[in-house]
Order: C-alpha cells, then sequence, then structure tokens
C-alpha cells in the first residue's frame, strides 16, 4: 500500500515537473564562449594623430568590417586607406557637438562590465541551443553618429553607444526634431543593448532574411525575438519586445484584436511593402491600430505565435525552428477569444 502511494505521488511529481518545465531555462557555466570587446570609439577619439594610422591598420579587418562601416557609412570620412581619411579624423574629433557627444558617452557608460557580462552570458545561452551558428569574435563600442544602434558583419559587431545614452542627456534633446522625433528618442535607453545586439546577430547571420508576404516576414521575426529570448530567457517581456510596460500590457490585452484586424483587412499574405512596414517597422504607434497601441505589433504576434508553437513541440529543435516554413508554425496557432 505504502509502496503504492509512492509510486502515484512520485507520478503526480513528475507530471508536475514535465508541465511546468522551461526548455530556455538551461545551464551554460561550463559554456567556453569567448569574445573580445573593444572600445573602437575611444580609440579613435583619444589616441594621438601620429598612432591613428596604427589603430586603422590593427582594427581595419576589412572594407565590410566595423572600422569601415564606422568611417564611411556613419561619420562620412572615407576609406580607412583614403590618404585624406586623417585630416577628416582630426576635424571629427575638434567638432564641439562631438566634444560634447564623447564626454557624455565616456560619463554614462563609465564600466561595461555588466553588459559585457550579459552579452557573454547571452551568446553562451545562444550556443546552447544552437552550436552550429557562428558567433561573434569581436564586439566594438563605436560613435555611428546616430545612424545605427547595431551593426553586425559575420565575425564582428559594432555597438552605436551614443544611440543608447537616454532621451533625458543634452546631447540628446538637441537633436534636431524633424528627424529624430521624441519616440525615437525615448528608445535611446541602455537596457536595450544585450537584446538589441543578439536580436541583430541573430538577424543577420540565423534567420535569413526573406521577401515575401507579410505572414512570411511576421513568422521571421517571431523567430528572431524568440530566440533572443531564448539568450536572455529572465528578460522583462517588454524589455525583449522593446516596449514600455504599459505598451507590453496593451499588446497582451489586445492579441486577439490584433490577429483580427490583420486576418479581417487580408494582410496575412499581403505583398504591400507599406502593409508590411506599418506593423514591422518602428514608429510611434501600429499603423491601423489606435494610437495608444504600440509599435511593431505584426513583430509581437510572430513571436507569439512562435513561442507557442515551441511550448508546444518540445520535439522540435531550436535548428529545426530556424529552417521551419512559416506556414508549418502558423497554422498551429490558437487563439483565446
Amino acid at each position: 500500500m505504502i509502496q503504492r502511494i509512492f509510486l502515484y505521488f512520485s507520478s503526480l511529481l513528475f507530471i508536475f515537473t514535465s508541465c511546468t518545465s522551461n526548455r530556455l531555462d538551461v545551464d551554460v557555466s561550463d559554456s567556453n564562449v569567448k569574445i573580445s570587446f573593444v572600445n573602437l570609439d575611444s580609440l579613435l577619439i583619444h589616441t594621438p594623430k601620429i598612432s591613428i594610422p596604427k589603430v586603422l591598420e590593427v582594427y581595419a579587418v576589412s572594407s565590410e568590417g566595423v572600422l569601415a562601416y564606422q568611417l564611411i557609412h556613419c561619420l562620412g570620412i572615407g576609406g580607412f586607406k583614403d590618404s585624406s581619411s586623417l585630416s577628416r579624423i582630426e576635424l571629427f574629433r575638434k567638432d564641439p557637438y562631438i566634444e560634447r557627444l564623447e564626454s557624455q558617452i565616456s560619463s554614462s557608460f563609465t564600466s561595461k562590465n555588466n553588459m559585457q557580462f550579459q552579452l557573454i552570458d547571452g551568446f553562451k545561452h545562444l550556443h546552447f541551443h544552437l552550436a552550429s551558428v557562428p558567433l561573434p569574435k569581436e564586439i566594438y563600442y563605436i560613435n555611428s553618429l546616430f545612424v545605427s544602434n547595431v551593426y553586425c558583419t559575420n565575425k564582428e559587431i559594432g555597438i552605436g553607444l551614443e544611440r543608447y545614452l537616454g532621451p533625458k542627456e543634452e546631447v540628446i534633446k538637441e537633436l534636431p526634431s524633424q528627424e529624430f522625433f521624441q519616440w525615437m528618442k525615448d528608445g535611446m535607453l541602455k537596457e536595450y543593448i544585450p537584446r538589441d545586439v543578439i536580436s541583430e546577430w541573430i538577424a543577420a547571420n540565423i534567420v535569413k532574411e526573406v521577401n515575401g508576404t507579410f505572414a512570411e516576414k511576421m513568422i521571421r521575426w517571431g523567430k528572431i525575438i524568440y530566440l533572443t529570448e531564448s539568450a536572455f530567457p529572465e528578460m522583462e517581456k517588454h524589455t525583449l519586445l522593446r516596449y514600455t510596460k504599459n505598451g507590453y500590457a496593451w499588446a497582451e490585452h489586445n492579441e486577439s484584436s490584433i490577429w483580427k484586424y490583420i486576418v479581417n483587412q487580408n494582410l496575412l499574405f499581403s505583398k504591400n511593402e507599406r502593409d508590411h512596414a506599418n506593423f514591422l517597422h518602428e514608429g510611434p504607434f501600429t499603423v491601423g491600430l489606435p494610437e495608444k497601441s504600440p509599435d511593431r505589433l505584426g513583430q509581437f504576434l510572430g513571436w507569439k505565435i512562435v513561442h507557442e508553437f515551441m511550448e508546444q513541440n518540445e520535439s522540435i529543435s531550436f535548428n529545426e525552428l530556424v529552417k521551419l516554413p512559416y506556414n508549418t508554425i502558423l497554422q498551429s496557432y490558437e487563439i483565446e477569444e
């Protein structure tokens, strides 16, 4: 009799544990992920002029690398092999606004230890789930002059620190409002750096871009955000989605209404780029829905669909998820009225 009771409760414990297990909660303490961090921005700003050529030589990995991206596409200085680059770098360093901007970057990021720990831990988690995918070798801190939050090659990542100074800093407040709307400035928060870095790496190197219907793009974004979630399983969901707490609560509360709107407006299989932009691109809100809605609700819904699919199909590996057709995932989506 006692043995039966023991077996009964053991069975209940097994069932309870199985139902409440979280496949994203994994142990990465033995992971050996190594990433180098380089403050390239500080090197360009503070290195004596005579030593700048050496900096360019050391970090000019290729014409597609982070340094080339910063000099050519962000700062408009030109290539690192351009003979006039040195004088343009000097003009950049002496610009009064750049001096104040660099001063604010230095004071806002006096220590990057916690950020670096979060990033390495995130890539450890990502490597656990996707052991065969590439990881970055170097992460560079740069000043993109507000061109880009994060830039990725297949080996490097550049983080534009100036885009994470926060909306209350004077150097951010004085950005021209006709180019940098308030909702853009409000999103320049330091807390988004880890998710932005991992998300951009996934988008650039793991989940291939698609040029099909809205549904295809929505599920692609769902995969990207779900894999980002796997890298940071304890991250607050509003941070994961790059939402405010109120924005995330609105999205959660109105999930069924968002889905109904997309279906009723025949958006799922639309190839209209404006439809895609309205629901997938950044903005003050999602076009077509109330102005109190957060932006990118197509990304939010894609994440909900993928998250639900992976919870219901624990036999599906993360490698399989990356390659899985969008319609296989979409057709399993069920939402409570």
